[in-house]
């Protein structure tokens, strides 16, 4: 829903409802769908969407993407890239059967993600490599040779 403010032609942002302490239909809904549901209502509930966490660092030769993702094995991962676009994902099913004399009870999950980035130009794509350790996810991209930031010089005067 939209909150647009008449302004009148004298520049002022007085509200000019005469029902100002009756909410309009449209800031009721607004308020009923915009309002944190109690903890009770969502406690329980796990929608499988949740990005991980991600930290993009540029050094003189390359970027290094770090990515948190804590529970994985590094077989759960899929790394793909097409047309300077970096594809991360995964896919995690688990499911868990106890059977006793008088019940039995099945569980099951599934979490997914999958995040995009577009490379610049100056990855050397040839050479992107990663590594998964304590629940972090390194990719290192490095930059080709014409990219790589060259130390300073002093340039002599003739």
């Amino acid at each position: 829903m939209s909150n647009l403010v008449n302004v009148p032609k004298n520049g002022s942002l007085a509200n000019t409802n005469s029902n100002a302490s009756f909410p309009s239909t449209s800031n009721w809904l607004d308020d009923i769908f915009n309002r944190d549901l109690p903890s009770v209502f969502t406690s329980n509930f796990n929608t499988g969407v949740s990005l991980p966490k991600v930290n993009i660092k540029e050094t003189a030769d390359a970027y290094v993407v770090e990515m948190a993702v804590p529970g994985l094995k590094k077989s759960d991962f899929k790394l793909d890239l097409d047309h300077n676009v970096l594809s991360i994902s995964t896919e995690k099913k688990e499911t868990h059967e106890e059977q006793q004399e008088n019940y039995t009870r099945k569980e099951f999950g599934y979490s997914a993600f999958k995040r995009t980035f577009t490379l610049p130009e100056t990855v050397n794509d040839d050479n992107i490599s990663a590594n998964y350790q304590d629940g972090i996810l390194n990719i290192l991209l490095p930059k080709k040779e014409e990219a790589k930031q060259k130390p300073a010089r002093q340039i002599r005067i003739s």
